[in-house]
């Protein structure tokens, strides 16, 4: 028969092993992987007097006010490559032509209604045909026939709003003057690291088998994650996307052929549109806008 505790002592013991049944016991756990990159003070973003940075739609309005051009853009066909000479110098300057087709204000974009201020462009012609529905009736809505090419441009208030059914020709910019050029890259399909990210490849010897031109390991072990981070460069589809040649010239303009000549390279491929507007990082041109859209 196994011995017995007496009545004082078993009470006590009950008493201690109930008290320690209802003692919580919280563990801590931290789930999820350390971050590498933390974020750490600069003394850019620390002391007094730096201005409270605001959510509503009127603050981000006013930060762009310096960054948004005074009047709108205009669409453009890339035509193709020349160069101009220039003979008391002689300085040889490449050049790229672009030429605009029928280029029109299609609609507007106000601040009240979209929250932002905007100009629709048009240019060129499409069949009616071949547009649909809703897009036929948004352009007979403003009485114009159908364009093949719509593109919207931001502005900065609404002095740069263009009365719709206006027609831009080319004389809406001006020699001498600098605008920035939009279009898409030249497509060029699915491209492996060495062509698309100008990876050097494996070796040619030391046990390396048909792999001379792969990217070799794509993520790190155990310390960085056991994980691929986002944005690795890797093999995939190279070009076709949209890219901006800031602070180009203007250094020829036809007003009678739609063509205006700008130096320097333009992205993308003969034939493709290219949108160009004054140059954000240089000063407005000296043209209002009234004026230069009586003009125009």
């Amino acid at each position: 028969m196994s011995p017995r505790l007496p009545g004082k002592l078993l009470q006590l013991s009950s008493s201690l092993w109930d008290t320690q049944l209802t003692v919580p016991r919280v563990s801590m756990r931290n789930f999820g992987i350390k971050s590498l990159n933390t974020p750490k003070p600069s003394r850019f973003n620390i002391g007094p007097g730096l201005p409270v940075l605001e959510s509503t739609s009127t603050a981000a309005l006013r930060r762009k006010a310096n960054s948004l051009p005074l009047r709108t853009g205009v669409i453009a066909t890339k035509k193709g490559m020349t160069a101009i000479f220039d003979p008391e110098t002689g300085k040889r300057t490449p050049c790229t032509v672009l030429q605009m087709d029928r280029v029109e204000v299609v609609s507007h974009k106000t601040r009240q209604k979209h929250g932002y201020y905007a100009v629709q462009i048009g240019s060129g012609w499409k069949h009616p045909s071949n547009v649909t529905k809703s897009l036929l009736g948004h352009f007979s809505a403003n009485g114009l026939s159908p364009k093949r090419h719509v593109f919207e441009f931001r502005v900065k208030d609404e002095s740069g709003l263009l009365p719709v059914g206006q027609n831009v020709s080319a004389s809406w910019f001006q020699e001498g003057q600098f605008v920035d050029a939009r279009s898409n890259t030249k497509g060029k399909g699915f491209a492996g690291v060495m062509k698309r990210h100008g990876f050097h490849g494996q070796d040619r010897s030391h046990g390396v088998s048909l792999t001379h031109r792969s990217m070799g390991s794509a993520g790190p072990s155990q310390g960085g994650g056991s994980r691929v981070y986002p944005g690795k460069k890797m093999a995939g589809n190279m070009g076709n996307n949209q890219n901006t040649v800031q602070n180009l010239k203007i250094m020829k303009v036809d007003a009678e052929a739609g063509i205006v000549v700008v130096s320097g390279a333009v992205s993308g491929p003969k034939g493709c549109n290219v949108r160009i507007q004054d140059a954000i990082k240089k000063p407005w041109p000296e043209v209002a806008p009234a004026e230069s859209a009586a003009t125009a």
